[in-house]
């Protein structure tokens, strides 16, 4: 694939050099792509929570305690994005099946690719992660290199802008619904977080067939879009006996809780919901500590799993199932890339009703 890039050009990527520092423009000599490495121009990026934590530097382990990324190999200074739509502007020698100007979905969750894990197809779950926008240069940026074209994948008639979001909110919550599956027709589903994720999941239990949904969230405007999307009831979690009046609503039958938040308190809420037999399934990452009776675990048989993104094949499959429905028309923002600063704060804040999503001119 020729390559068109000037040579010596330069392009703009927003970073920050310390943990919770500001996200500055820094220029660089656009990239030559060698070998298998495609280059892109970011089209569309999304902010993601992921990137509240990244920049944050630490996830709460609950106690005053705190995972500190540093120690987890993210390397400084960073580019932050991980939902990314761009535009194919050239290839490394040994790329023959791609072309200039194809418009590409990423798939940002990228491991070693030699290790058992990743031989599995799971390179999410990679302990050398190589994930574009967390370890390497992402879509805060205006272009972007991706090591592999099987990193790749075509967009279908989808809307660009939304579509960036199946990269993470939409592989994440596609990834977690298909953990708790199936689902008889009186059972119910809770889900807890009712932002952009929750969003997203109420969408696809509702396009899966799945009907019995229950929304929770402390904001009146999410909890009226959860019921908009399609979710039976919503409840605020602040309320007197909301655990004892939602499983009453739901006749005992909660099977599953898809926990957005991910905290003390939506875990606790998570566990004392579920029927025997059911799922909790954590996504969320805003931390604390779990503290529940063993005993229970084992008598209830509740299963207790994290999720965390999705695997490549399984974002092939979302991709396929927002081509068949009406999946990805969830409220957004565009703003331009030069706003990314306070993208990123309005999301940490709680400001962003649906989510906001980067457009780089």
């Amino acid at each position: 694939m020729p390559n068109n890039i000037e040579p010596h050009s330069k392009y703009v990527r927003y970073e920050f050099a310390e943990f919770a520092g500001k996200l500055e423009p820094v220029s660089y000599e656009i990239p030559t792509p060698t070998g298998r490495e495609v280059l892109l121009k970011v089209d569309y990026c999304g902010v993601c929570h992921t990137d509240v934590h990244v920049h944050d530097g630490y996830y709460g382990l609950g106690q005053g305690k705190r995972l500190n990324l540093g120690d987890r190999g993210i390397k400084l200074p960073v580019t932050l994005g991980h939902e990314v739509v761009g535009t194919i502007v050239a290839s490394g020698e040994e790329v023959k099946e791609l072309s200039v100007g194809q418009q590409k979905l990423i798939y940002p969750w990228i491991g070693c690719g030699e290790c058992s894990v990743c031989q599995r197809g799971e390179e999410n779950l990679c302990a050398k992660p190589a994930s574009l926008g967390v370890f390497k240069p992402g879509g805060y940026s205006e272009y972007i290199i991706v090591p592999h074209p099987r990193y790749l994948v075509d967009l279908g008639n989808l809307n660009p802008a939304n579509a960036s979001l199946l990269a993470c909110s939409g592989l994440t919550t596609f990834s977690a619904i298909k953990k708790i599956q199936p689902i008889h027709q009186d059972e119910f589903v809770i889900v807890i977080g009712c932002g952009g994720l929750g969003q997203l999941a109420i969408r696809t239990l509702i396009l899966s067939g799945i009907s019995n949904i229950v929304a929770v969230d402390v904001s009146e405007e999410k909890r009226e879009i959860a019921k908009s999307d399609g979710a039976k009831y919503a409840f605020d979690p602040r309320s007197d006996d909301v655990a004892d009046t939602l499983v009453n609503v739901a006749n005992g039958n909660c099977i599953a809780v898809l926990d957005f938040v991910g905290n003390e308190q939506t875990v606790d809420f998570g566990l004392k919901i579920l029927k025997k037999g059911g799922k909790l399934v954590v996504v969320g990452l805003h931390g604390g500590e779990l503290r529940y009776p063993i005993p229970f675990l084992v008598t209830k048989a509740i299963t207790l799993i994290g999720s965390y993104t999705g695997t490549l094949a399984e974002m092939r499959e979302l991709v396929e199932f927002a081509n068949q429905h009406d999946l990805v028309n969830i409220p957004v923002e565009l703003r331009e890339l030069a706003r990314v600063e306070s993208a990123v704060e309005d999301l940490s804040a709680g400001k962003v009703p649906g989510r906001i999503i980067l457009k780089i001119s």
